[in-house]
């Protein structure tokens, strides 16, 4: 066993896939440790690396080489160890038997945690509560809603109180009310006997809010690695803008060299466009095409830089998803 100061480490992690006749560099080579204690977030687009590294440090999926430590025991060697420590919650799983009721389903995996019925039925009561499951407590899972499914899941990943919880996309699926609640009760949680999440996330206001530190992977390597601050930082040289315009025609590519359209969003018959520029200069011209387009300008403001931002900066592109829940 390692020294187990740290709830993960990790050196040279790699991980080939073969398909077909052709060999998928999953990881290329990461190396990274997660304090006890701390909240950490893993960005990147789909396709990354993010679910292949947690279900290498989850047990699930053996490295092809490198080495891997969690809670100071070895990946490959102390599997069994590892597993009474962590949980792993994946957004979307559909874990359990559909014939089973919510309840039903939460003490069957509670006996696989070899949790005593006793413990397990008062946590358990305790979590469908908290987490406003309490009336589909007798609810079979086939006809929960997708949100409800995850709200059970997240539960599932609780009950053997574990020291480590991987979080893959946790939120996902749930309505704005739902994930805030969730982060919040996530906030709380982690400050219990020196309890770690790692969270996976495409909802950069997500990860901002949770995270105390990020790594973002690209094509199965760490770019960077640092505070949501930090990160935000990275773009203060640039200028950000929001433009509320009508009338903008969806094929219309913005194609003005320091001009980069990060993100847009209809809203109540207009489009809400975040901008970058290199120069503030770029906005008459930027305006001027604009207008030849027929977009009427109906709102500009100017913004600080955010963590999505960063993200975009660093990676090249938008994420998947980054209005946020």
């Amino acid at each position: 066993m390692e020294n187990n100061n740290y709830a993960v480490k990790t050196i040279d992690i790699k991980r080939t896939f073969k398909k077909s006749s052709n060999l998928i560099n999953a990881l290329k080579g990461i190396s990274l440790t997660v304090n006890r204690g701390e909240f950490f977030g893993v960005l990147g687009r789909n396709g990354a690396g993010k679910t292949t590294f947690l279900k290498i440090l989850s047990t699930l999926l053996y490295p092809t080489s490198g080495q891997a430590w969690v809670g100071g025991w070895d990946v490959q060697k102390d599997g069994q160890n590892i597993r009474e420590i962590i949980n792993l919650v994946s957004g979307g799983e559909e874990s359990g038997y559909g014939i089973l009721n919510v309840r039903e389903n939460l003490w069957m995996f509670s006996q696989f945690y070899g949790i005593p019925s006793s413990i397990a039925l008062k946590r358990i009561d305790k979590y469908l509560e908290m987490f406003g499951l309490k009336d589909q407590a007798k609810t079979r899972v086939s006809a929960l809603s997708t949100g409800m499914r995850q709200k059970m899941n997240l539960i599932r990943g609780l009950l053997n109180n574990p020291e480590i919880l991987f979080l893959d996309e946790p939120t996902v699926g749930l309505d704005v009310e739902s994930a805030r609640h969730i982060r919040s009760f996530l906030k709380d949680w982690i400050k219990e006997n020196d309890r770690t999440i790692i969270l996976t996330t495409h909802y950069m206001l997500e990860a901002d809010e949770l995270s105390e530190r990020l790594a973002i992977i690209e094509g199965g390597e760490i770019i960077a690695l640092g505070t949501p601050s930090e990160f935000k930082g990275l773009s203060q040289t640039e200028n950000f803008y929001e433009l509320t315009v009508n009338n903008f025609p969806e094929s219309l590519d913005i194609n003005i060299e320091g001009v980069q359209l990060i993100s847009k969003l209809p809203q109540n018959g207009n489009t809400i466009l975040k901008i970058r520029l290199k120069e503030d200069s770029l906005l008459s011209e930027l305006l001027a095409s604009l207008n030849q387009h027929g977009t009427k300008l109906e709102l500009l403001k100017k913004k600080e830089p955010t963590l999505e931002d960063a993200f975009v900066n660093l990676v090249g592109k938008s994420s998947i998803d980054v209005s946020g829940a």
